[in-house]
């Protein structure tokens, strides 16, 4: 299947490793030109010039934080300026760190507030005149299956990324005119540093071994598996195609059949 991806310009929000990078590079193997940002400079260069060579895309790395009003809000045009337009938007942000309601502090609930749900207001009404402009968009924002099934143990992740998704939808309606889709995908369980950091979590809060902590989550999945990255990254390349002409609003999961709500 031809996706129609191929001169495209996409930027990709957290991509110097995860879910983020996947859909980088899934997006750059389908032909698209793509800024990546990450606040580590080191990390998005090297993950920049991955990307590049098993690609042959043009890929930019940016070094911006997201969770900054000014930066997230000026991204949008350094992207801009480096690829010469915008038609996708892959938004992501690292999840806000583990906690009951008890446990989480006012600092935290204010700073998962600016780097989660804010950062998306901010990089999407910055990319919306692009995109109206070029013709063509595709906004995809990266959640967690917990905007249906919140987790134990994760109150800001799950506050903040049904918020992000309850905006998802509202926007998917005021921008369909515009030819601009919107869509959440909700990881699962993917086998990344940020499952690690859960595990770990789990384990310390618990007072279980972290092996035994694995071991429980990957026996909840049907599959019996950890998901890939790129299995994930495939959904989001084909929601940001031409193919996917008419998805929008929609909260798609990826989570080997883990999830049990409908």
């Amino acid at each position: 299947m031809d996706l129609e991806l191929k001169g495209k310009r996409a930027l990709v929000l957290a991509a110097s490793r995860g879910l983020g990078y996947a859909c980088a590079r899934g997006l750059a193997a389908e032909g698209c030109a793509v800024v990546i940002c990450s606040r580590d400079q080191a990390r998005i260069e090297a993950a920049a010039a991955t990307i590049r060579q098993e690609t042959g895309a043009t890929v930019v790395p940016l070094v911006a934080d997201v969770s900054s009003a000014a930066e997230a809000e000026q991204l949008v045009g350094r992207a801009v300026e480096a690829l010469g337009g915008l038609e996708i938007l892959v938004h992501n942000a690292g999840g806000p760190p583990a906690g009951g309601f008890t446990a989480v502090t006012e600092a935290q609930w204010a700073q998962a507030f600016e780097q989660n749900l804010m950062s998306f207001v901010r990089v999407v009404h910055a990319a919306v005149p692009e995109m109206t402009k070029a013709g063509y968009g595709r906004v995809i924002t990266i959640a967690s299956s917990s905007i249906r099934q919140p987790i134990p143990n994760l109150v800001l992740s799950n506050a903040f990324r049904a918020g992000v998704w309850g905006l998802a939808k509202t926007m998917s309606q005021e921008l369909a005119p515009r030819g601009i889709l919107v869509n959440v995908v909700a990881p699962g369980r993917i086998s990344t540093e940020r499952i690690d950091e859960l595990d770990r979590a789990n384990a310390a809060r618990t007072g279980q071994d972290l092996e035994a902590v694995r071991r429980a989550s990957v026996a909840s999945i049907p599959l019996g598996r950890l998901g890939r990255p790129e299995e994930f990254a495939n959904l989001v390349v084909f929601l940001a195609s031409a193919r996917a002409s008419y998805i929008s609003g929609q909260g798609l999961f990826v989570d080997g059949a883990a999830s049990t709500t409908l």
